[in-house]
């Protein structure tokens, strides 16, 4: 250690605050907190110290030092799990995820409030309720309320002036306040009825709903008795299949963790209203001198340092030294009281033990995969006599139609898993017309032509044969990167048998159906193609509704910009009145050109 490294130590403040351990090459590789930073960051030099090896390695590279003094250890907490999200330090607890994730918004101040996905909560005075995870639970709950509550789905301004309501409320989806078919206060029954289904509170709507399906029935309203009456037994259904009997209607995230030799898995599962309504998982293969509360305490931070929302109530598996600030910034982050625990017995115990199931089940899937991944690295290391098994896989598609909005996609696979982070979309800018040979070189030469700030790769794979592969090899050769290991994966046709296609050989490479490299080629090129027609199909979209509005004498980008926001698509602008394209600042002679264009 040097004289000014000492010097540091000798002169540290004694107030709340983060520290930042760096090594020779001035490289951050530890960031901490402290409620009183002179005594946290000298203990660790102490010669009586008892350290953790993980600890004791720590401490033989730190050479510098930096401290931030804050104003509180809350304060200190916030900028710790700031500080480790932007550099990701060597001997942090790193979350492997930088995604932000999707809730639902309702946004119960409007006069017809209507369902919407974000991926940050705000404070706007709407509700939002989540995190959704995987998507797809997403996906079915929005399905569940589209099929049983009539609520609006459109994006037009509804002021009951509508002259004819949309298919919507031709299949009973929608009530058509638009047209004046429903008033607000009906309207916000049914906005009440989602929140109730929502936030869990079944046995309220339920029993709303029945209190209402009976004064209909006396009302001798028998339709609208009957559409109440299957509502109800649509959502008793559902409920049946989502609520978690241990517990009651309530807001809670749960963690549990589980270990298997060095590696770690943890759990949250996220419940909303006593309903299971999704679970994240995260994964670290490396982590065995790393304590529970550790890993525990690294993921609270760092998972809701994000713009989601906390529970009400954390279910932690290990009593957390930092549980009360915890408390105080989660707390803080809601709104309103959040409380961490670690339970011992009953329901919310049970629910740990739940999420450590769901750990431990997912911990053995990770080590299977990871060695299924070693093995495709090794198979092709063998295959293409690399001199090391690739630990970065770069894969590249084309896709056009008629060679029309042609565009190219890049996904990136590495160390097992697809790094969507750097994946990379192309417009194709100098081949007129379908010629994806043509396109690849394009494409090629693009990426490994400039700088960029991303990782060369240690092997390039070309969706297609021998043509699109040598086109990949000539834009190597352009900007002087001809040495990157490459190779086109294709089916010759009629044939089950993926084959490689290799530089400078004629005839590819069969490959064994079931092998772990196969598998990992064709995980790959697949997501290439679904990358590029995911692209492809958005571009040949905005060309579609720009060429007929495009084509309007008296429309041009603004105001059709106006108009798809306003009315929603190309469908709905052909089905609204003349008065309603007059309010949005259309003459008598453009909506006239506009109706011509559009067929109607």
């Amino acid at each position: 250690m040097t004289v000014d490294f000492h010097s540091k130590l000798a002169h540290l403040p004694d107030q709340p605050g983060v520290y930042l351990f760096k090594n020779e090459q001035r490289e951050i590789i530890y960031i901490g907190k402290a409620a009183i930073l002179a005594d946290r960051v000298r203990s660790y030099f102490q010669k009586s110290a008892d350290h953790s090896p993980k600890t004791s390695l720590l401490v033989k590279q730190v050479a510098d030092l930096e401290t931030m003094v804050t104003r509180s250890e809350l304060e200190a907490l916030i900028l710790e799990s700031n500080l480790v999200k932007r550099h990701k330090p060597r001997f942090n607890v790193v979350l492997r995820d930088d995604k932000q994730y999707p809730y639902v918004r309702l946004p119960i101040k409007d006069d017809f409030p209507r369902l919407s996905i974000v991926r940050r909560v705000q404070k706007d005075g709407a509700l939002y309720y989540g995190p959704y995870t995987p998507a797809n639970a997403l996906r079915e709950t929005l399905k569940v309320i589209k099929h049983v509550f009539p609520l609006a789905t459109c994006t037009i301004d509804i002021d009951g002036t509508a002259d004819r309501a949309c298919i919507e409320f031709e299949i009973k989806r929608c009530m058509a306040p638009c047209t004046g078919n429903q008033s607000k206060a009906d309207y916000h029954q049914v906005v009440k009825q989602v929140r109730q289904f929502l936030e869990g509170r079944d046995r309220e709507l339920l029993d709303d709903l029945r209190a209402r399906m009976q004064a209909a029935a006396e009302r001798e309203e028998f339709e609208e008795a009957a559409r109440l009456r299957d509502r109800l037994f649509k959502i008793e259904r559902m409920l049946e299949k989502q609520r978690i009997t241990q517990t009651a209607a309530a807001d809670q995230d749960v963690i549990g963790l589980s270990r298997q030799g060095a590696a770690v898995d943890l759990q949250i599962l996220f419940v909303r209203g006593g309903l299971l309504i999704g679970r994240k998982d995260f994964f670290w293969p490396q982590s065995a001198e790393a304590s529970d509360e550790e890993l525990v305490r690294s993921a609270i931070e760092q998972f809701y340092n994000k713009d989601g929302q906390p529970p009400r109530e954390l279910l932690v598996p290990t009593d957390l030294e930092d549980a009360a600030l915890l408390q105080q910034w989660l707390s803080e982050k809601r709104g309103e009281s959040v409380r961490v625990c670690s339970p011992e017995r009953g329901a919310k115990h049970q629910l740990v033990l739940l999420a450590e199931e769901n750990a431990a089940a997912a911990v053995a899937n990770h080590l299977r995969d990871e060695e299924l991944d070693r093995q495709a690295g090794e198979e092709l290391k063998r295959l293409l006599r690399l001199d090391m098994a690739p630990r970065r896989i770069e894969g590249f598609d084309i896709s056009n139609t008629m060679g029309n909005q042609s565009v190219a996609s890049m996904v990136v696979w590495e160390d097992g898993q697809m790094k969507k982070a750097d994946y990379r979309r192309f417009k194709i800018q100098t081949v007129v017309g379908a010629n994806d040979f043509a396109s690849m070189k394009e494409v090629v030469t693009r990426r490994y032509g400039r700088e960029e700030d991303l990782a060369q790769p240690d092997l390039i794979l070309i969706d297609g044969g021998l043509g699109q592969l040598a086109a990949a090899l000539d834009g190597l050769k352009t900007v002087g990167q001809e040495r990157l290991p490459i190779l086109g994966l294709a089916k010759a046709r009629g044939d089950k048998e993926e084959r490689v296609f290799l530089a400078g050989r004629k005839n590819p490479i069969a490959l064994k159906p079931q092998s772990p490299s196969t598998h990992l080629l064709q995980h790959i090129r697949d997501e290439a193609h679904r990358f590029a027609i995911t692209f492809h199909r958005k571009l040949r979209g905005k060309a579609l509704v720009s060429s007929k509005l495009d084509q309007v004498i008296g429309i041009g980008a603004i105001r059709r910009n106006q108009l798809l926001e306003r009315f929603g698509s190309l469908d709905k602008l052909v089905s609204v009145s003349d008065e309603a394209l007059q309010e949005a600042g259309l003459n008598a002679e453009t909506i006239l050109n506009l109706r011509r264009a559009l067929g109607k």
